[in-house]
């Protein structure tokens, strides 16, 4: 090991704290390298400038299907529609049934005890529409289905609520937990479905030849009502038929049976239609410039994140050996108070723009390099991007700084983990990042407050 190299390992573990102690304390081994010569510099003296834009079209992303109008004071108008694929199952029962054994066929869409926002016992319709023509990809939130469906042929419809006002105590005991929403579908579809298993297996074998071939999906759209957003965990189409056998005496029987053939999964494409009408007090309070993230399909905030002046300060300040020891970004808010509902989003991405749409195209997760994450503190509202030193690193290494490196968005997003295994220290993972989309969020950021806390250490060589 050179004397440059040992230098920067015993920096390394200087300005580690505590952890290094000497073997013997009057050692003299290293102390023309090290003694008096550490410096740890914190510099929190950077700015950041920002501006709102308009986020109206949000990629697909997101299983949790969003139905319902709702109108929120101080946010505005926010509707959802929905079209979605299938996945069908690879295997049909098919002993002892015919296509005149399939009885009934009925979409079930299920929701998680509590999972709307609004008025749990207002009367919703909805409308349940065929799709003739395959739905584009990538597809978003601004996608117009018309000219997808015959308006004029619906194939199912339902009113329903999400309260247990009215039931009997033993109902409203069973439906505490959660719901389902439950359409019913022409038995003629089922059969057709049925029909062109029976002709050709291959057809279910994937999702592709499946929407191709057999079924296009649904638009499933609000008829009527208003005052409540449904978010559905699930969406599934069941079939229901008879099944003839025969029984442990060798009596034929026959058996009613349930097919969970067709579901909503990642594989195929599901996109909640947005429709948002920014209320006036919104667009006054960015018209005066204030910056707001308003999701879904609302404001992010385009940032300049100061990069440049990051690195500039830690060359001018570096010694002869320099390690950067943290990098982060702490930003407080202010929230939409006096409405009722509304509240900041519970996470916030921090992505390159440039980088912003292929991040989600692609389904990414943070890296700590082009993009980040935080969590809302709501005990401190604010929200803390730490662990950006390898982000300042690649800057310190790079050639030229560009506006990419050091333009950024901040958005409202959904974070789905996953806990680990470890029994011992059990730690989520992050498994899957989406635009936010289970209701209206709204936060104001106070720039003119926020901290980037830039640590490194130099050290002087005494040589």
């Amino acid at each position: 090991m050179n004397l440059r190299h040992l230098s920067i390992a015993l920096l390394t573990l200087l300005t580690a704290g505590p952890a290094f102690v000497a073997c013997d304390e009057d050692s003299n081994i290293g102390e023309s390298l090290v003694e008096d010569q550490v410096a740890v510099t914190v510099d929190s003296s950077f700015t950041v400038s920002a501006r709102c834009v308009a986020d109206r079209s949000v990629p697909a992303r997101t299983l949790s299907q969003l139905f319902g109008r709702i109108d929120v004071e101080g946010y505005g108008h926010l509707s959802s529609d929905v079209v979605t694929q299938f996945m069908p199952a690879s295997t049909l029962d098919t002993t002892g049934v015919t296509v005149n054994d399939i009885d009934s066929l009925k979409l079930i869409l299920n929701i998680a005890s509590g999972d709307f926002i609004g008025d749990s016992i207002a009367p919703m319709g909805l409308e349940v529409y065929r799709l003739n023509k395959l739905l584009p990809s990538p597809i978003y939130s601004d996608f117009d289905p018309k000219g997808y469906y015959d308006a004029s042929a619906p194939i199912g419809s339902t009113i329903y609520t999400l309260s247990t006002l009215g039931m009997p105590d033993s109902l409203a005991t069973l439906y505490r937990g959660d719901k389902s929403v439950i359409v019913d579908l022409p038995v003629s579809l089922g059969k057709e479905m049925f029909s062109a298993y029976m002709a050709d297996q291959q057809l279910f074998a994937t999702p592709t030849a499946f929407t191709d071939k057999v079924f296009k999906g649904l638009y499933i759209r609000n008829s009527f009502g208003s005052g409540r957003l449904t978010r559905v965990s699930q969406t599934t189409i069941n079939m229901y038929y008879h099944k003839k056998t025969v029984n442990d005496a060798g009596r034929d029987t026959v058996i009613n049976k349930t097919g969970y053939y067709f579901a909503v999964t990642p594989e195929i494409i599901t996109n909640n239609i947005i429709d948002y009408n920014i209320a006036p007090a919104i667009s006054r309070r960015i018209a005066d410039g204030e910056k707001l993230v308003v999701a879904p399909a609302g404001y992010n905030v385009e940032l300049s994140f100061p990069g440049r002046e990051i690195v500039a300060a830690y060359r001018a300040g570096k010694g002869d050996l320099s390690v950067v020891n943290t990098l982060s970004f702490t930003l407080p808010v202010e929230e939409l108070e006096g409405h009722e509902g509304l509240v900041p989003p519970p996470y916030l991405l921090m992505v390159k723009t440039s980088e912003k749409a292929e991040f989600f195209a692609q389904s990414k997760l943070p890296d700590n390099k082009t993009s980040f994450y935080a969590t809302y503190d709501s005990t401190n509202k604010r929200y803390v991007f730490s662990g950006m030193r390898q982000y300042i690193l690649d800057l310190i290494d790079a050639k030229e700084i560009s506006d990419k490196d050091t333009d950024f968005t901040l958005c409202a997003i959904n974070v789905t983990t996953e806990q680990s295994n470890n029994y011992y220290n059990p730690t989520p993972t992050i498994t899957g990042i989406t635009p936010y989309g289970a209701g209206p969020v709204a936060v104001k950021f106070l720039f003119d407050k926020a901290k980037i806390y830039f640590t490194y250490s130099t050290q002087k060589l005494n040589i």
